[in-house]
């Protein structure tokens, strides 16, 4: 399977505290996109692609749309980014992004959920390869990777896989990427993204190691303050 399937079972798999916490995230990101320039998707870069990749993780249209409208009304609150690095059960490696207003507090549940499923905070983030993501419905493979070259965008790979195309490119053009791709009337994405993909996936074959780690992604996938979450994991 590839990973145009785990895109689609993520989505299908979201438990109702999973969801919460994923409007969540995508309030404060879109929140804090529109406060960073004007309120207005067209004029403002990095909110637009926010909401385009919030989007793709099927956010609804009220969520994005309240987030903006609290931005414009210039509420004070603020929050902070951190990133923790992290070994897991089965040898897994995690990235673990937060967006939150309390810093210490997003440690502290960062970690204890870490050490809870065994693991401990490391280094492991030269593991991983820093892409731009895009996974679309179509077939025309051939077409949209000449397209993008002869548009010279910077691309690594593009995929097709039962009727999903994937296409990765350097994170400097995942801007230029969607503008070329949108003008082939490309506009709906199941992931656009800018990710972190594993240099080296790993399947965990201990029945025991692969619960708890799929208990710590959920557990994870439910932390408020967690804004993205990336790991090895086939």
């Amino acid at each position: 399977m590839g990973r145009a399937h785990e895109v689609r079972a993520k989505a299908m798999a979201a438990t109702a505290a999973a969801r919460s916490a994923l409007f969540m995230r995508a309030s404060k990101e879109i929140y804090m996109a529109a406060k960073s320039g004007v309120p207005d998707p067209d004029s403002n870069l990095a909110l637009r692609s926010a909401i385009e990749k919030w989007k793709s993780q099927h956010v609804t249209k009220d969520v994005i749309e309240r987030a903006i409208q609290k931005a414009k009304g210039g509420s004070a609150e603020s929050y902070e980014t951190g990133r923790y690095e992290a070994f897991g059960p089965g040898g897994s490696l995690f990235i673990i992004d937060t967006l939150t207003d309390n810093t210490n507090r997003a440690l502290v549940e960062v970690r204890t959920a870490v050490t809870k499923k065994g693991g401990h905070l490391g280094s492991t983030i030269f593991n991983f390869t820093e892409t731009g993501v895009f996974d679309f419905n179509g077939t025309n493979r051939d077409e949209v990777e000449e397209t993008l070259i002869l548009s010279d965008v910077d691309v690594r790979e593009v995929t097709e896989e039962d009727g999903m195309i994937e296409v990765l490119v350097e994170p400097t053009a995942f801007g230029q990427a969607r503008e070329v791709l949108n003008g082939m009337g490309i506009t709906e994405f199941e992931t656009a993204e800018i990710t972190f993909l594993a240099n080296d996936p790993i399947e965990i074959t201990d029945p025991e190691d692969q619960r708890k780690f799929d208990e710590l992604c959920d557990m994870l996938d439910e932390l408020q303050d967690v804004q993205n979450v990336y790991h090895n994991v086939k």
